[in-house]
């Protein structure tokens, strides 16, 4: 493999320069080189070479560059050597420069926590980028949290953060059109507390390009990346001494960089080196520090830089871009080692893992790690060590370590017993706790299989991956009885996935105030567990505070922060007695997010229901959602108001009849609210009544052609019309205009022609007698049969806008069901029900309170039944005996004097209402419906006499 030549001059003092370069790193040179030439050629020369020139280079560097890789037990502990022996007074840190005044405020969490920037209104940068997070995790096992707390609890310790700051990454971000260089963005549901965050890491030591990882598993005979890390780098740095530390990291580094085969990125990445030099020599020439007495803690991947700004003392100019005009909010957000690992691409488990490494080595090493003061901690903190004095004088040059930790193989752990067999005895322990059938028998073939796979895998101690893998197999047979598979009860049983928490002293305002107004409940919301609070309102009526925060934060959080389990919260409704499920601890960053936006939840509110509103994208339906939710959890008339304005200005705006439903359901609610809780309609109400009238009525005839108009939207827009009609003929509307409007509607879909004749129904157009010839007319046409179904499903979106059709509907499937062909009914039912059961809150009612009127109520009447719109037969008796003119009585006077009734029965009938005058022959038909029917008329009779 060939990559770039960089075997230049260096910029360092006294750094080596071309093949005869001389001094601590000759000779390895030399023999690399002759190495090279003899099996590789120039290309691979050039590379080897290339990297012991780096590492020179970094180390006779003025200012001490310390190499470092993010989350590495190994790294955090040569840190604590190193600034115990050398007790720098400044130290520059790679890691963005705005977020150092967060820094402090770790004192107040329990680690891992993350620092995070994050922004909502972007000035400068794409709108749909929106919103922007940056953060940047720590744990306790890392260098940088280490270099962190000695400089916070060192009096005369300056700490300065050099890189980049967030705005600087977003705007190369755009320049590259995607972020690069060390950050990462997660992938899928996986990133856990960072969610879809910029991830920001220090020392990013990993091969970049796959054909290398591939070769180093391979050979390493580990699975992924982090095992041959953990094998071949951390083991063996976990106890070295400071120089061959600092030369072996360089050597990766510098290996990784030169084999890199992405140039935009390796040109990002030099741009940062760049930017970090300016930064520190800035700092210096401010401050007037030593370099002697100054850290730079880096990434191994920087450290092994040679971009011209490489050194104090270079004077190579890099001009830094001013920040855009987004305003940035800082914070910190609890985090995990599971959402470490999901946001850098690691193994499941190795921060877990590196943990308890670290934790291993503190104690076999006798050190005491640096830790903030009053920081909470799962473990209980060693007693502090008074530091030795520096050394005095100058350093003396660094010696060649590369050579005899290349040259000698690597060191053979002896088999910590005790360790392995405790592991095996607590993983069988878990595992019968999560619905294994493990044993004895188990936990001693997990042993075997440990030293076993080591030993196949040339370590003469299990590492924890021989160990779970050992676990797996011989624990975990066919299926996962649980929730959680021997793998993850592994990293349980080595590390946890520890979780970070923010504690109340660094949370925001927001945050700190939803914590205040709950304390009533009487629960500890900090915690991760989930809380079971109930809420007796009538009895308690000072919880009502509570419920209306509770609803707000239902509204604003996950759905898992918070969740009702009883009670409700609608229109005009307010619940008695409520009990929530609380989860705010385990979705803190939720909360520590709504900070962000504002200082309380109700400003919060306010602002996400007014920017939804007036989102390019926001239409009526949105903006009566946004009322509702304003009357709900608010209670301003004031914004509630502004909200329903804009509503109107966006019905009125709008092209297509697509969320009339929507806006008919919504509208309807709102309206009974007001009239029943108010004593007048509010200005918008009346303005959307009218302004929907006219705007509907404008839409009619083109929504009843529009092939992408459902009959949904047509009947909603329907609906809206006959249900407003009142109240908008009382605010100035023509009904000429809806006449007019569905005189020109002339719609060829089946469905929207059976929806056309029940509006003209509705208006009088059209009787109900024509409607049932029409119908008759459709059932007797063998052409027309196999749509009839369409027509029915317009009939049965008619209920809507014209509820009095429901009798007819019933008819109209009843006889359906009775005389269409099984090949055109069975096709048609599937659809029949999806409609039905999709909108059965507006049409199911209607359509079952009329069959419960039509048909009988019991089995018995049945066969005895004989529907309503079909002919009854007239008795025999009846038959025989009726006469030739209209019958005389009380009963025909009086209904020969009203004659009105009998009109609309007979109307309602199907009969022309013709009356004769008592000499007349043939009798009428009204007078012929009273002699078969006489028990109607001599009821009435008797009741009026």
């Amino acid at each position: 493999m060939s990559g770039p030549d960089r075997s230049g001059p260096a910029t360092g003092d006294g750094a080596a320069t071309g093949d005869g370069a001389v001094g601590a790193f000759g000779p390895l040179r030399e023999q690399l080189a002759q190495a090279a030439r003899e099996f590789g050629g120039d290309a691979v020369s050039a590379v080897l070479t290339g990297m012991v020139d780096d590492v020179d280079r970094a180390l006779r560097e003025e200012l001490e560059i310390f190499p470092v890789c993010h989350h590495s037990p190994a790294s955090a502990l040569a840190m604590v050597r190193r600034l115990r022996d050398k007790q720098p007074k400044v130290i520059y840190l790679e890691l963005c420069e705005d977020l150092q005044p967060l820094l402090t405020e770790l004192r107040n969490c329990r680690l891992p926590v993350a620092v995070q920037a994050f922004a909502t209104h972007l000035d400068g940068f794409p709108k749909e980028w929106a919103p922007l997070s940056v953060v940047a995790p720590i744990t306790e096992a890392s260098a940088e949290y280490q270099a962190i707390a000695y400089a916070l609890e060192t009096p005369g310790v300056e700490l300065v953060l050099v890189d980049r700051s967030t705005d600087h990454v977003f705007q190369w971000a755009e320049k590259e059109d995607t972020p690069e260089g060390e950050h990462a963005r997660p992938q899928g549901e996986e990133a856990g507390l960072h969610g879809d965050a910029l991830g920001v890491e220090i020392g990013d030591l990993r091969p970049r390009f796959a054909e290398l990882e591939e070769h180093l598993l391979h050979h390493g005979k580990v699975r992924h990346w982090s095992e041959w890390w953990d094998q071949y780098v951390e083991q063996p740095l976990s106890g070295a001494d400071h120089d061959t530390y600092r030369q072996v990291m360089t050597l990766i580094g510098s290996l990784f960089r030169r084999l890199s085969r992405d140039p935009a990125r390796l040109a990002a990445d030099e741009d940062r080196e760049r930017y970090m030099w300016t930064r520190m020599r800035e700092h210096l020439a401010a401050t007037g520090a030593d370099p002697a007495d100054c850290l730079y803690v880096c990434g191994a991947f920087h450290a092994a830089s040679d971009v011209e700004q490489f050194g104090v003392r270079s004077t190579a100019p890099f001009a830094i871009s001013p920040r855009t005009g987004t305003t940035w909010l800082y914070g910190l957000i609890p985090s995990s080692h599971s959402a470490i690992e999901a946001q850098f691409g690691l193994a499941s488990g190795s921060v877990s893992i590196a943990a308890a490494t670290w934790a291993k080595a503190v104690k076999r090493d006798r050190l005491t790690p640096y830790r903030l003061a009053g920081q909470k901690s799962t473990g209980k903190a060693a007693a502090r060590k008074p530091a030795p004095a520096p050394a005095t004088g100058d350093p003396a040059p660094a010696a060649d370590r590369l050579s005899g930790f290349l040259s000698r193989p690597p060191t053979l752990d002896a088999l910590d017993e005790a360790e392995l067999l405790g592991w095996c005895v607590d993983i069988v322990r878990l595992a019968r706790r999560n619905g294994y059938l493990a044993s004895t028998a188990d936990a001693i073939a997990v042993f075997e299989t440990s030293i076993l796979l080591a030993g196949m895998r040339g370590r003469a101690r299990p590492t924890p991956y021989d160990f779970q893998d050992a676990a797996v197999t011989c624990i975990e047979k066919d299926v996962v009885p649980g929730r959680r598979d021997v793998a993850r009860l592994c990293e349980i049983l080595l590390g946890s996935d520890r979780v970070g928490v923010v504690g109340y002293d660094a949370l925001p305002p927001l945050a700190r105030n939803v914590l205040d107004r709950l304390a009533p409940l009487g629960l500890d919301l900090e915690k991760r567990t989930i809380q079971r609070a109930l809420l007796d309102l009538h009895a308690d009526p000072e919880l009502r505070p509570c419920s209306d925060l509770l609803w707000m934060l239902r509204y604003l959080l996950p759905p898992e922060a918070v969740r009702p389990i009883m009670g409700e919260r609608r229109l005009g409704e307010r619940s008695i007695q409520e009990s929530w499920d609380l989860a705010l601890g385990k979705h803190q960053r939720s909360l520590i997010e709504l900070g962000y936006d504002g200082v309380t939840v109700e400003q919060v509110l306010e602002q996400r229901l007014r920017r939804r509103v007036w989102a390019p994208e926001a239409t009526a339906a949105v903006a009566l959602a946004a009322v509702e939710d304003a009357v709900l959890y608010l209670g301003s008339r004031r914004f509630a108001d502004e909200l329903g304005a804009r509503a109107v200005e966006l019905l009125s705006a709008e092209r297509s009849a697509d969320d009339a439903p929507e806006v008919l359901r919504r509208i309807r609610r709102l309206l009974a609210y007001y009239r029943a809780n108010e004593p007048e309609l509010p200005a918008w109400c009346e303005e959307f009544a009218t302004a929907g009238y006219a705007h509907y009525c404008t839409l009619l005839p083109t929504a009843f052609v529009d092939d992408d108009t459902g009959v949904r939207q047509v009947g909603a827009m329907l609906g809206f019309l006959f249900s407003m009609e009142s109240l908008a003929l009382a605010l100035g509307c023509d009904r000429a205009q809806l006449e007019l409007a569905v005189r020109q509607s002339h719609p060829e879909a089946p469905a929207k022609v059976a929806l056309l004749w029940a509006a003209r129904t509705q208006l009088g157009l059209l009787s109900v007698a024509e409607l049932r010839e029409r119908c008759e007319e459709l059932l007797g046409n063998p052409l027309v049969v196999p749509s009839f179904p369409q027509y029915i499903m317009g009939f049965v979106q008619a209920m809507e806008p014209v509820p009095a059709l429901s009798g007819f509907v019933v008819e109209v499937i009843s006889k359906a069901f009775g005389r269409l062909p099984d090949s055109v009914l069975l096709p048609w039912l599937p659809k029949l029900i999806t409609t039905l059961r999709n909108e059965a809150a507006e049409l199911m009612p209607a359509l079952v309170r009329e069959a419960g009127r039509t048909f009988p109520g019991s089995l018995a009447e049945v066969d005895s039944w004989t529907p309503p719109w079909s002919p009854r037969p007239a008795p025999a008796a009846v038959a025989a005996s009726r006469p030739a003119v209209a019958p005389a009585g009380p009963a025909a006077e009086l209904l020969s004097a009203h004659r009105t009734t009998c009109d609309a029965v007979a109307v309602l009938l199907g009969c022309e209402p013709t009356w004769h005058v008592a000499d007349a022959s043939p009798a009428s038909p009204a007078a012929l419906l009273l002699t078969a029917h006489p028990e109607p008329a001599q009821a009435l009779a008797a009741l009026l006499t």
